[in-house]
């Protein structure tokens, strides 16, 4: 099975952009989960008959939102959080309703969930940090941990964090930095010590690997760039994951894709 994550910085803009069927049609995932979609299903011309199609847009238009596509039907989709973990850990900001902004999905099959995440920045300045770090990672996690309480969890999507100094390309002026914090980086410890496993560094090691770079001084081109799209694992069906791979010749957005193959 191919599982597919892609932070495509507005649906409508890679399906202008004719990148995005391109890629479905040439992967051919089994599930493609997406993060930042910005737009209601609605707002979309879109045709895939292979697939299921699920979507949890944000109650602010062209925001955040998140999506599964899958050729495997689910027993259920489940969008956000349940009832007691939303008003336990979450509550509003100056940006808004963190509860509101499409940011999480759940598929559930037969042996296993795959679940999609958008996980909100912390802002240049900072301003969401606490917000992360106490409100929303760890509101994550308990979501994760229930549901692996009851089978695996295969977790995906833009985590907004570099884990470690290989996961960037210039890490000591960063550090501190959003997207770099000591704090973002222990919520990432904290699966780590849940039980989960991040796949890529089960086969690659060191620097030099990333999947988001900034518009600006030809990054891209030149690779300085971020590892901040991440799949998770739980450790049951880490042996199970027979390669994991981040796509950056997909252009289409800032973001590129990372996949898994695993055998489920």
């Amino acid at each position: 099975m191919k599982v597919y994550s892609w932070n495509v910085n507005g649906v409508r803009a890679v399906l202008n952009k004719g990148t995005f069927l391109e890629f479905v049609k040439e992967h051919q995932p089994d599930v493609l989960c997406l993060q930042e979609t910005k737009a209601n299903r609605d707002q979309v011309e879109i045709d895939l008959p292979k697939y299921h199609e699920y979507w949890n847009s944000a109650q602010k238009k062209g925001y955040s939102g998140t999506a599964i596509f899958t050729k495997i039907k689910p027993i259920k989709v489940t969008n956000d959080f349940p009832p007691a973990i939303t008003q336990k850990y979450l509550k509003p900001d100056s940006y808004g309703n963190i509860a509101e902004e499409g940011r999480v999905m759940t598929a559930e099959f037969e042996k296993y969930f795959i679940v999609t995440v958008y996980t909100p920045n912390s802002k240049g300045d900072l301003s969401r940090l606490e917000l992360r770090q106490k409100h929303w990672d760890p509101a994550f996690l308990k979501y994760c941990e229930f549901l692996q309480s009851q089978k695996p969890v295969i977790f995906c999507g833009d985590l907004n964090v570099a884990h470690t100094e290989d996961d960037l390309a210039n890490p000591k002026p960063n550090i501190g930095k959003h997207g770099f914090t000591n704090e973002e980086r222990k919520g990432f410890d904290n699966f780590l010590g849940a039980g989960f496993v991040d796949t890529f560094r089960i086969f690659t090691k060191g620097n030099g690997n990333y999947s988001w770079w900034t518009h600006w001084a030809n990054a891209r081109a030149r690779n300085v760039g971020w590892r901040i799209d991440y799949l998770l694992v739980s450790a049951s069906i880490s042996s199970k994951v027979k390669s994991a791979t981040i796509h950056p010749d997909i252009l289409g957005s800032d973001h590129c894709p990372v996949s898994i193959e695993i055998d489920l």
